[in-house]
């Protein structure tokens, strides 16, 4: 089963599988720090639930549940942390 980063829930930490966005979209995930590999956390969520932030290489990205459903992650269990 494939998890995309709008499930992930406020405090979980995540990796990024793969983005499937494409053109610009892909782009700008990219130069945000949104790259497979990376590691990120759900932080804070907006008082109507979209946007949520998250916390990518030490900055705060707030992302809407559009742009956050087109990235594949993977769990990180806290054992692993």
């Amino acid at each position: 089963m494939t998890l995309t980063l709008d499930q992930l829930k406020i405090g979980q930490e995540a990796v990024i599988t793969k983005l499937v966005c494409t053109g610009i979209t892909r782009r700008r995930m990219m130069d945000l720090g949104i790259l497979p590999g990376t590691h990120l956390q759900a932080e804070f969520i907006s008082p109507l639930g979209d946007p949520i932030a998250y916390r990518v290489r030490e900055a705060l990205i707030a992302l809407r549940h559009e742009q956050a459903s087109q990235i594949e992650m993977i769990l990180v269990e806290e054992s692993e942390v």
